[in-house]
């Protein structure tokens, strides 16, 4: 599923017209992007949880020369699907 799928979905299913479902999916996604970045941890019951977590350093290897590369520390983002999800 793609976002324009999302979008679809949304306007058959709210009898809104296409433009306005595809604001209001490009907001959310806005709003779930900027509380990430923020490092805020989002939580949609029944469907799951949104953390952003600190990835650690590493080391890793380039596979055709076998040259090492320093892999700095970082963050990630985790989801943990919610009991509605998990089958």
């Amino acid at each position: 599923m793609i976002k324009l799928d999302i979008v679809n979905h949304v306007a058959d299913k709210t009898g809104v017209p296409k433009a306005k479902a595809e604001t209001a999916v490009e907001s959310l996604f806005e709003a779930m992007k900027t509380a990430l970045q923020r490092g805020e941890r989002i939580e949609l019951r029944g469907f799951g949880v949104f953390v952003v977590k600190p990835r650690k350093r590493g080391v890793g290897r380039n596979p055709r020369t076998g040259e090492v590369t320093k892999i700095p520390a970082g963050k990630t983002i985790r989801f943990k699907p919610g009991k509605e999800l998990q089958s």
